[in-house]
This record gives structure tokens, sequence and C-alpha cells, in this order.
């Protein structure tokens, strides 16, 4: 098979295409044979080596994938049934999806959904499923579509660009943010009602007028701290991204004075139920039409280079690499 090894050579990661045996891959109870993996912005950091995601080398990045059974000693599963993976430190310390093979743990994989195909699901893949994961958080927060306008920052990108299709298709008024205006037109198409420049939220008092029910952020920083300055009295922030950074210059004022609740999402470890629970409702509550305008298909050769267009803000919505 193929595969997407990436190495390190004097503090430097090289990422190359290479044939790897399966005699090679980790520890697991089952064998997946890889139709479909997606790029995310994790992926993009490992391969490019922009961000410290990869610990021990040589690793398989791609921290999602769809696929066969191959063989199964765990009896949830069985040789040909379809499955798909994301998260578990698949492709950061275990060999992940960018190859065309996995051997991985029972525990991390889920069967394919009614409904789904491994093409599609991969079109969704981790930021897709984290991005549903956001939505059912604002749910659980108490926003509604009748509560107000919702903000999705880094709009473009894979978790924003499915959470403004997601959140458009439950009737919820979507402002995106974005900080190119080249996709205004792609946000206009799955759902956003109006578009809002990134220069818009740098530096922001404490408190500023309140314009936000809800909001989905996967920026943090300065981006972050802005949208909580401008949340509406019981509003919720689903935050689950840091491209802008980790650090939060902000103050406990929207916290006290206007009850916001900042609700973290985390895809990683998500447990079994709240899986199987998201993955019925991207099923269920993505248009059909987001799996045409949301994806660019690229080839398993092609991932180095995408993954720098990820890193420099030129990608657009979800990259779906075909490993096969």
């Amino acid at each position: 098979m193929q595969a997407l090894i990436l190495e390190q050579q004097d503090g430097k990661t090289l990422a190359a295409i290479k044939p790897l045996d399966e005699s090679a891959l980790p520890e697991g109870d089952v064998t997946v044979d890889i139709d479909w993996s997606s790029l995310n912005y994790k992926d993009a950091l490992a391969i490019t080596g922009k961000g410290k995601i990869i610990r021990n080398f040589p690793m398989v990045p791609g921290i999602d994938f769809a696929g066969t059974v191959r063989k199964s000693e765990d009896p949830r599963f069985h040789a040909g049934q379809t499955v798909l993976l994301t998260g578990w430190g698949v492709g950061e310390n275990h060999w992940g999806g960018l190859a065309g093979m996995a051997r991985v743990k029972g525990d991390w994989l889920v069967p394919m959904p009614q409904g789904l195909d491994g093409r599609k699901a991969m079109i969704i893949g981790t930021a897709g499923f984290t991005a549903m994961l956001c939505v059912m958080a604002l749910e659980e927060g108490g926003v509604r579509p009748e509560s107000g306008e919702v903000v999705v920052t880094g709009a473009s990108g894979g978790v924003g660009s499915t959470a403004v299709a997601l959140l458009h298709k439950l009737g919820y008024q979507v402002a995106a943010v974005s900080g190119r205006e080249s996709t205004h037109a792609y946000l206009k198409r799955l759902g956003a009602s109006r578009i809002l420049g990134r220069d818009e939220f740098a530096d922001s008092r404490p408190l500023e007028k309140q314009l936000w029910a809800g909001a989905i952020d996967t920026v943090g920083d300065k981006v972050l701290a802005k949208v909580l300055a401008q949340m509406n009295y019981g509003g919720c922030v689903a935050a689950c991204g840091l491209a802008g950074g980790f650090a939060l210059p902000t103050t406990v004022m929207p916290f006290i004075l206007r009850n916001v609740r900042l609700q973290g999402v985390d895809s990683v470890m998500t447990p079994a139920a709240r899986r199987k629970e998201a993955w019925e409702r991207l099923v269920r509550d993505l248009p059909a039409d987001f799996y045409e305008q949301s994806a660019t298909e690229i080839a398993l050769a092609d991932a180095p280079k995408f993954a720098e267009a990820i890193i420099n803000n030129t990608a657009q919505g979800r990259t779906l690499v075909k490993v096969k």
C-alpha cells in the first residue's frame, strides 16, 4: 500500500509518499482498508511541521478516515463492514488515515451511519463532526432560531463552513466571519445571511453592543474575546478552535454581567454515545447540496501541497482525500 510518511530531519518535518507493508502497522484489533480521508487544520499543522502535533516519528498523519474492515478481533466489527474514525489521537500518536490501511482499536471506530457512504463521511470528516458538536452545544445552551443571530468565525474553513450549512438548515440566521472576500459567494450559498470581515473582530472593550444570541468560534484569541463582548444576555459561545492563537484576552464581565456561557467543544475524546448522536444528526441535518459545494477532492500525493494551502489560509471548505 501507499502511505504518506512524516519523518523528522534536522528539526524539520519531511512528508513523502512511500510504500508500506501491512506488517508495519501499529497494534490494534481491527484492520481497515481505507478508501477516503480528509485534511483538517490539525493534519495541516502535522504535515507542514508548523505545529507540534507529532511527537514520535515516523508517523502516518490523518486524523480521520472511512473504509472497509479487512479483519477484526473485535466482535463488534466484521470483515466487509464499512466504518469511519475521527479523533482518539489517530494521526498524532497512532498511525492515521493517509494510507491504504490502518490498524486501530475497535473502541475508536463508528459503524457507517445509514444514509452515508465513505466519501460523504469524509466530506464531513472531523471538521463537520466538530461543527455538529458545536451546534448541539448551542442548542443545549438554550440558543434557538428565534433567539437571534448566530455568528460563526473562521467560516470559510472546514468547521466553519459546515457550521454555517447546519445552522441555516436548522432555521438560524447566520453571520459568517471570513478574512477573504473570495469566500463570500461560497458562504452565501451555504446559507450565511451576511458576511463580516475578520478585521471587524480585532481589539475589543470588555463589553460591547449586544449582537449575538450564539456563536461558534474556530479562531480563539482576540476574535473570541470580541465575540464574547458582543454576546446577548444569556447567550452561548461554542469554542472549538485556536487557528488565531490560544490566548483569550478578555474579562469576566460578559460571563457575570450578561450571563454568557463559554462552552468548550472537543471532538477527539468524545464518548461513543455522543459520537453516534452527532453522526445521526449530521445525516439528518446537513443539506443534500452541501456534499457538492463544500469539498475539493485530491489524491493522496497532493496532501502536502494542500496542507500548505490550509496553513496559508488559501483553502476553502473541506479537502477530501481519495486514498485509493
